[in-house]
C-alpha cells in the first residue's frame, strides 16, 4: 500500500504561511487547499501556527474550512488541554493531533487517547531523543522519546506525528534513522514529518512501509514547487508497485 500523503496548510493570522524561492507567502488558506485536492490530495494536514505558539488563533477560519473542504483533515492547533481538545473535535477534523507540549501531562494524553481512539494522533517533535515542544518552554521538553512512547504505547494511542525539529521546513531530507527506531519500537502506525526536499526523499521513506510508517506530512517542498500534490503521489504509488 502507497504512504498516504498530506500536504500541510500552515495558516498563521488569517493567512496560509508557504514559502517560495524568494522568501514566506500568505495566500488564501482555502485556496492553497483546493489546490492541493485539485491535485490530486485526499487528506490535508491542517495546521494552526497562532494556537501552537501560543499567539492567538485562528479558530473561526479553520472551523469554516473543515467544513467547507470536501477532504480528511489532520488538525494540528497546539492541542494540550480539555479546552482545546473540545474546540477541535468539534471542527469535524477526521483526526487531530495532540501537541507535543500535552506531554507535560501524560496522564491526560493517555486519558484523551482513551476516549477518542483513531480519532487522535500524537505529535513527537524530537530533538536529539528527547521530546522538544516547539513553540513551548513547559515541562514536555526533555522527556525521554522512547520512555514516553513506552507509555503511551501501553496506555494504546492509536498513532504518532514524528517530527526531528532540526530537520522541519528545512528541506534537508528527512531523518530516516529516526523514523526507523520509531516504527522498530512501536506497532502503531507512524507518520513523518519534517525535511522532505524531492521525489527520492519520499521514495526513501516508502521503504518504512513494512516497518509501520503509514504517510509523510510535506509542507515547504510543495510550496518552493520542488515537486508536485501530483508527482508525489505518483512517486509513492510508483513505490509501492515495485514493494
Amino acid at each position: 500500500m502507497a504512504l498516504t500523503l498530506l500536504p500541510a496548510v500552515d495558516i498563521a493570522d488569517g493567512r496560509a504561511v508557504r514559502f517560495t524561492g524568494d522568501g514566506p507567502t500568505d495566500p488564501d488558506p482555502m485556496a492553497t487547499a483546493r489546490a492541493w485536492l485539485q491535485d490530486g490530495a485526499r487528506w490535508l494536514h491542517l495546521v494552526d501556527l497562532d494556537a501552537a505558539f501560543r499567539r492567538g488563533d485562528n479558530a473561526a477560519l479553520i472551523t469554516a474550512m473543515i467544513g467547507a473542504l470536501d477532504a480528511r483533515i489532520e488538525l494540528s492547533a497546539g492541542v494540550c488541554d480539555d479546552e482545546s481538545l473540545r474546540w477541535a473535535m468539534s471542527t469535524g477534523a477526521a483526526r487531530i493531533s495532540l501537541s507535543s507540549a500535552a506531554l507535560a501531562d501524560l496522564d491526560w494524553c493517555v486519558a484523551a487517547c482513551g476516549r477518542y481512539g483513531d480519532r487522535l494522533a500524537v505529535a513527537l517533535d524530537v530533538h536529539n531523543g528527547r521530546i522538544a515542544p516547539r513553540g513551548f518552554a513547559g515541562d514536555a521538553g526533555g522527556l525521554d522519546l522512547f520512555t514516553t512512547l513506552d507509555r503511551l504505547d501501553r496506555a494504546g494511542c492509536a498513532r504518532y506525528l514524528v517530527t526531528d525539529v532540526t530537520r522541519d521546513g528545512t528541506l534537508t531530507g528527512p531523518n530516516l534513522a529516526l523514523l526507523r527506531e520509531v516504527c522498530g519500537f512501536t506497532a502503531q502506525p507512524v507518520v513523518a514529518s519534517g525535511g522532505v526536499a524531492g521525489l527520492d526523499d519520499l521514495g526513501q521513506l516508502a521503504t518504512l512501509e513494512p516497518a509501520g510508517l503509514e504517510g509523510v506530512i510535506v509542507g515547504r517542498a510543495l510550496g518552493v514547487g520542488a515537486f508536485t500534490v501530483a508527482a508525489a503521489l505518483a512517486a509513492l504509488d510508483r513505490s509501492a508497485t515495485r514493494a
